[in-house]
C-alpha cells in the first residue's frame, strides 16, 4: 500500500476519555501532541486528505478526549488532547498531567511522537514539558510547525533555526523539525515521509 493511500484511508475508531480506553496494546500507533489552537487538527486533516476526520473548532480546548484514527488493522494515528489553554477546567488539567506521561512511558504501540507548534511564537513551557516526556519514555520525535503561511518564506526558516536553537538550549532533543501550512498544503509530503519510516510504510509487511 502506497504512503498516500494508508493516510488517505484513515477512519475515526473512538475517543478514549483515558489512555486505558484506548483498547489492546499491539500494532503501531503514532500521537500528535500540540498546545490548543495550533492547528492540529488541521494538520491530520490536510495528512489524511479528509476536511472533516479530526474536529477544528474555533474554541480552544474542546477537545478533551484522546480520539483514535485506524489506518489498517495494525497502524494508528493518536489525536492527544490540547494542552495549554486556561479555561480548561482543573480537574481535567490534573487528569492529563498524570494520564499524559503514563502513557507516553507506558503504551508499547507507541512508537513516536508528532509535536505540533504555531511557528510564529517560541516553544512554551507546555512544549518543551511535552518534548521531554517524549524524550525521556524513549520515543522518536518530530517537531511540525504551523500556520508558515502567515510568514514570508525567509521569516518562517529563520523561525524553524530559533526552535531548533531553543530546544536544544532547553536540553531536548528534536531530531528534526518542518514547516507546515495546511492551508496551502505545505510540508504535507515531508510529514508524510517521516511518517511512512514510523509506520514501516512500504516494507514486505506492509
Amino acid at each position: 500500500m502506497t504512503a498516500d493511500r494508508i493516510y488517505r484511508r484513515a477512519q475515526f475508531r473512538l475517543s478514549a476519555p483515558t489512555p486505558a480506553d484506548l483498547g489492546p496494546d499491539e500494532g503501531i500507533e503514532v500521537a500528535f501532541a500540540g498546545r490548543s489552537n495550533v492547528g492540529k487538527s488541521s494538520v491530520l486533516n490536510a495528512l489524511t486528505g479528509q476536511r472533516k476526520l479530526a474536529r477544528t473548532s474555533g474554541t480552544p480546548g474542546r477537545t478533551q478526549t484522546i480520539n483514535c484514527f485506524d489506518l489498517d488493522e495494525t497502524r494508528r494515528l493518536i489525536d492527544l488532547p490540547g494542552y495549554g489553554y486556561a479555561k480548561v477546567p482543573q480537574a481535567v488539567k490534573r487528569r492529563w498531567e498524570q494520564a499524559l506521561p503514563e502513557y507516553l512511558r507506558n503504551r508499547q504501540a507507541l512508537y513516536g511522537v508528532v509535536v505540533i507548534m504555531d511557528v510564529r511564537h517560541a516553544p512554551t513551557e507546555l512544549d518543551l514539558q511535552m518534548l521531554r516526556w517524549c524524550d525521556d519514555a524513549g520515543l522518536v520525535l518530530h517537531g511540525v510547525l504551523t500556520k508558515a503561511d502567515k510568514l514570508k518564506r525567509g521569516a518562517a526558516r529563520n523561525r524553524l533555526q530559533a526552535v531548533q536553537r531553543a530546544t536544544a538550549e532547553a536540553g531536548v532533543t528534536l531530531p528534526s523539525v518542518q514547516l507546515f501550512s495546511a492551508l496551502k498544503g505545505e510540508g504535507i509530503d515531508e510529514l508524510t515521509e517521516v511518517l511512512d519510516a514510523w509506520f514501516a510504510v512500504g516494507n514486505s509487511s506492509a
